[in-house]
């Protein structure tokens, strides 16, 4: 009886720890969604050519100089909010939206007023294929976006793509427009 007890204490604190070592203090993957805020680099001196990707190598022919990577805003100060962001974009980048989604939820919860987190979610609706949802949460992104020409150009570029879906090329068209107007 008492082997039992024992092997039975043994075997619940073998689990606590293998659940405890499953948290990592390494950041987690990074996960795609369209239009996301990536890592930049911007080419000073030529406005007319695209900056390059994100490490490729630069082309000696183009005049100017590579500047820092353009840092990704800092969407809070809240360790859980920050935490539930990178929850999100990890189980997006592994295919569990519907967990992503209620990550983001959850982080709208603490900071309802968090532009750039309502714009995560509609990213993460216009990829699940639901585009009015979408452009209705870019909406209110751009709302609580102020100053944040950036925020509300990538707002605009998903209002666009879901217009796109839903047949709408002309209003595509403007949103588009809108976007490249607000990244100058």
């Amino acid at each position: 009886m008492i082997y039992r007890s024992c092997l039975l204490l043994i075997s619940a604190w073998l689990l606590l720890l293998a659940g405890c070592a499953s948290v990592t203090t390494q950041p987690p993957a990074k996960a795609t969604l369209p239009n996301a805020l990536p890592q930049e680099v911007i080419v000073q001196g030529t406005p007319a050519q695209a900056p390059p990707t994100q490490g490729a190598i630069p082309d000696p022919s183009v005049e100017g100089t590579i500047a820092d990577p353009v840092p990704k805003p800092v969407v809070s100060g809240n360790q859980a909010v920050i935490a539930l962001l990178d929850r999100a974009r990890l189980d997006t980048g592994t295919g569990q939206r519907e967990a992503a989604g209620a990550s983001l939820e959850r982080a709208l919860r603490i900071e309802p007023r968090n532009a750039w987190l309502w714009h995560e979610l509609a990213q993460l609706r216009l990829a699940q294929g639901q585009y009015a949802q979408a452009i209705s949460l870019a909406q209110k992104s751009s709302s609580f976006a102020g100053r944040e020409r950036r925020l509300r150009a990538l707002n605009w570029r998903v209002i666009g793509d879901a217009r796109v879906a839903q047949g709408n090329p002309s209003g595509a068209e403007q949103a588009f427009k809108l976007a490249a107007e607000l990244e100058q």
